[in-house]
């Protein structure tokens, strides 16, 4: 069921901005026994998109109150919130438009569940990431290098893409955030000029900073990657998944994954 501008319908004005431009931004949570998860992070992750791309998201109250509401009954569900610009506008220019919302609730990626058990395998993605710093950072809805990514994946027998940008730093994975441990200290992709900043990632940072684990943004090779003792994955529905392999190395350690999976839950 999709709940647009808080009306169950599945009607979309043919001159929104989502449609138009991809001008907008999105956020996907998890739904466990009626609630969403980390449901602040995901409404101040959709505040700081909007501010970014110039206009004001709708009010934080009427959209913790639409996702509570279609959060309400679920034992176990994905929760996808989207907010454009609105409808109208003259080209590229728009003012004085106001907000579309944009939420509905779908079936949890079971998937998941198997991953957490046996590991994922990442394959080395041939798409990179245009960098950007405007847009670095902000789920918009420009999706279009994720599709090229998955694309590619569903070409090989990989569990998920291990993503680069365009001057070669790691950078993510298709559909999640990326951290390995060397050591008891732990690293992720700087995300300053490709990237979106996950919820789960940001969550990760806080647990490592009051933890004995030592954590660092860098930009780093896929060579350092390699050479990692551990490498995990993360996104708000997985939420943590360690990885077996990536390329050709395989991976056993699961140290820094039993921590982070009792605090991600």
């Amino acid at each position: 069921m999709w709940l647009i501008n808080g009306a169950e319908q599945t009607a979309l004005a043919a001159d929104d901005r989502a449609i138009q431009f991809g001008d907008g931004c999105f956020t996907t949570a998890r739904v466990v026994d009626g609630a969403v998860r980390f449901i602040d992070d995901h409404l101040d992750r959709l505040e700081e998109g909007c501010g970014r791309l110039g206009f004001t998201a709708p009010s934080r109250e009427l959209l913790r109150a639409e996702c509570e509401q279609l959060a309400t009954g679920n034992v176990r569900a994905t929760l996808k919130v989207i907010i454009s610009r609105g409808a109208g506008g003259r080209g590229y220019a728009a003012t004085g438009l106001s907000p579309t919302r944009m939420l509905r609730v779908s079936a949890y990626p079971a998937h998941y569940d198997e991953l957490r058990t046996r590991g994922a395998v990442l394959a080395l993605s041939p798409v990179p990431l245009a960098r950007n710093p405007w847009l670095a950072g902000i789920k918009h809805l420009n999706r279009l290098e994720q599709v090229l990514i998955r694309a590619q994946l569903e070409q090989t027998n990989a569990d998920e893409a291990l993503v680069l940008d365009t001057a070669g730093w790691l950078t993510e994975c298709c559909a999640a955030n990326l951290f390995w441990r060397k050591g008891n200290q732990v690293f992720t992709p700087k995300l300053d000029s490709a990237g979106v900043e996950g919820t789960m990632r940001r969550h990760i940072l806080r647990l490592l900073a009051s933890s004995q684990w030592q954590a660092h943004e860098v930009q780093a090779r896929l060579e350092v990657l390699l050479q990692a003792d551990e490498v995990i994955i993360c996104n708000a529905l997985m939420p943590v998944v360690p990885v077996r392999q990536v390329q050709e190395k395989g991976f056993s350690s699961r140290e820094l994954y039993r921590f982070l999976a009792s605090g991600c839950e």
